[in-house]
């Protein structure tokens, strides 16, 4: 405990009497200052106890003497020590009157005790309560240290520190979303500081703010420190307490905050070796190694391996995709698209863009505050994972990606938002279908690129129409070199024989129905159909011809309507 004027006084060797304001002797002393100036508050910091012979002050002047202690009370000076026997055997009465009516403590020093036996003593106590203190807080950072490494993590690193704080404490993640509290019922508290967090969030990584209590408990001082090592604040710690902390509460805050430093941003070295191991595992699953994978990952990634789980492949989307990547990845191709690399530097040739990279800072937070294993690899500005199937990490992907805006022309996505994300999603597989599994999220991704859609389910690329991707350059050259003959035929000749395999394809061949359609006689409509198949060279009664036709019609763009010939139907 800080020394006190009480305990001052109770000190036999030193032989104080208490003269004026016995009900303020538990005031803590800072520090023991001898004075002799009439005004000596521009040397003094506050907590001062004061000593003086008064061989300089007008001590015989009652009105002096009140304007005297009211500077030393207004300045937070503790106390005035006045030395009898030196220039006056005993207090003055206008000095006396003085504290006596402020309420100021006053205390008679004796000849026989020096005033430097009173600065000793309170020097000491000041260095022993600071070794104290420094004790205190190192005893905390083993306490919270041990916690960190015990299976509890993070959760029991806040509960050491708020006992040792006698508050609460709680941790945000990056979104601003409350990770852990402790006790149990600041959870409650915490949660009414998130705009708080997040505007912290957005400034340095070595921020820190005060907030005053408005919430359940109104009145506590909360501080907000925020977490990491680089410009980038990783998360942010609250330390809800009562008072401002003191020394020993500050060294256990500032332990705490080096050991989240530590847990959430860990060095390049162990990022890259995690990454390449993560890589690692994913390859050998591509590759349909699911046993050696198994082997390889440990426990690093928990239970993921063992229940269902879906494979997402996410890129920007204001980036067009390469044309090694526009190909769907398949089985044999999957292990080239996984590569051992650590993650580039930002802005380099392998960095993620920016909406990537915090689609899986979301995804990451919100698998550890469930307590849920991710594997997530970071490659050529794409980001490839396993999420547990139905878990919370696939539903914030989910959500993240949700509020993504991107509109798809011809096969690019242009982003709505400044982080605009495209992310495809498998159908949930087990372990030894992560190679068909990360085909489905490519083939997904592709769709959604198509359709300009933020994120596509495997299991929704069934639901649209497939008429939609055939919006592609490729596809429409092929519909042109294939039906280029009928359209010069049409330009050239009589007959329009587009419009007729339109409607006769429409009408799945039938007929009547199709030479109503057109305005014409059956027998017309047969005579165009064979001038179709002499002309492509190929025969109607093919349905994979039926097929390819259709499709050309459907994805081209210059298909003329079906109009109504002047020639009127008669019967045989």
């Amino acid at each position: 405990m800080p020394i006190t004027l009480a305990s001052l006084v109770q000190r036999s060797s030193l032989k104080l009497a208490v003269l004026a304001g016995e009900g303020r002797l538990d005031a803590p002393v800072r520090w023991a200052h001898v004075s002799e100036l009439a005004d000596p508050v521009p040397y003094l910091e506050g907590g001062e106890l004061l000593l003086a012979t008064a061989m300089k002050l007008d001590v015989e002047d009652p009105e002096a003497m009140r304007r005297y202690v009211a500077r030393l009370d207004a300045a937070g000076v503790v106390g005035l020590g006045f030395a009898a026997g030196v220039a006056y055997d005993t207090v003055p009465p206008a000095l006396l009157g003085a504290a006596r009516e402020a309420g100021f403590p006053l205390l008679e020093v004796p000849r026989r005790t020096p005033f430097l036996a009173i600065v000793k003593a309170v020097s000491a106590a000041v260095a022993a309560e600071q070794y104290r203190a420094v004790r205190a807080g190192f005893e905390a950072q083993r306490e919270m240290t041990r916690a960190v490494l015990s299976a509890r993590g993070t959760s029991g690193l806040l509960a050491k520190l708020a006992a040792h704080v006698d508050g609460w404490a709680a941790l945000y993640d990056v979104s601003g979303a409350l990770v852990a509290a402790a006790p149990s019922w600041a959870s409650r508290r915490a949660a009414e500081l998130t705009d708080e967090v997040r505007r912290l969030r957005d400034r340095s990584a070595t921020a820190s703010a005060v907030v005053s209590g408005t919430g359940g408990r109104s009145g506590d001082r909360v501080e907000l420190q925020s977490i990491g090592s680089g410009r980038r604040v990783r998360a942010v710690l609250a330390v809800g307490t009562g008072v401002p902390p003191g020394t020993a509460e500050r060294y256990a805050v500032n332990s705490a905050v080096a050991l989240l430093t530590l847990t959430t941003e860990r060095s390049r070295a162990l990022l890259e070796a995690e990454q390449r191991l993560g890589a690692a595992v994913l390859r050998m699953l591509l590759a349909g190694e699911a046993d050696h994978a198994r082997a390889v990952a440990g426990s690093l990634y928990g239970t993921l391996l063992d229940e269902p789980l879906r494979v997402v492949v996410a890129e920007g989307a204001s980036v067009r995709r390469r044309a090694a990547d526009a190909r769907e990845p398949g089985a044999d191709g999957a292990r080239g698209a996984i590569e051992s690399g650590a993650p580039g530097e930002a802005g380099g040739e392998g960095a993620l863009p920016a909406g990537v990279e915090a689609l899986a800072e979301r995804t990451e937070s919100a698998a550890a505050r469930a307590g849920e294993s991710v594997l997530l690899v970071r490659h050529d500005r794409r980001l490839v994972g396993l999420v547990a199937d139905g878990g919370t990490a696939a539903a914030a992907c989910a959500e993240f990606a949700g509020r993504t805006e991107t509109a798809g022309v011809g096969g690019t996505a242009v982003a709505g938002t400044e982080h605009g994300v495209v992310v495809g999603v498998s159908a949930p597989a087990g372990l030894a279908s992560v190679a068909a599994a990360f085909k489905q999220a490519g083939q997904a991704l592709s769709v959604a690129r198509r359709r300009g859609r933020a994120l596509v389910e495997h299991e929704d690329v069934a639901s649209g129409s497939v008429l939609p991707l055939l919006a592609d350059d490729a596809v429409r050259a092929f519909a042109d070199g294939m039906l280029r003959a009928l359209y010069e035929h049409d330009a050239h000749g009589r007959g329009d024989l587009v419009a007729s395999l339109h409607a006769w394809l429409s009408r799945h061949g039938q007929w009547d129905a199709a030479a109503a359609d057109l305005g014409v006689h059956r027998h017309t409509l047969r005579y165009r159909m064979r001038r179709v198949e002499e002309i492509l060279g190929r025969s109607l009664d093919d349905p994979d011809v039926r097929m390819e036709l259709w499709l050309a019609l459907k994805a081209t763009a210059t298909v003329p309507p079906v109009r109504k010939d002047r020639e009127r139907p008669r019967k045989d």
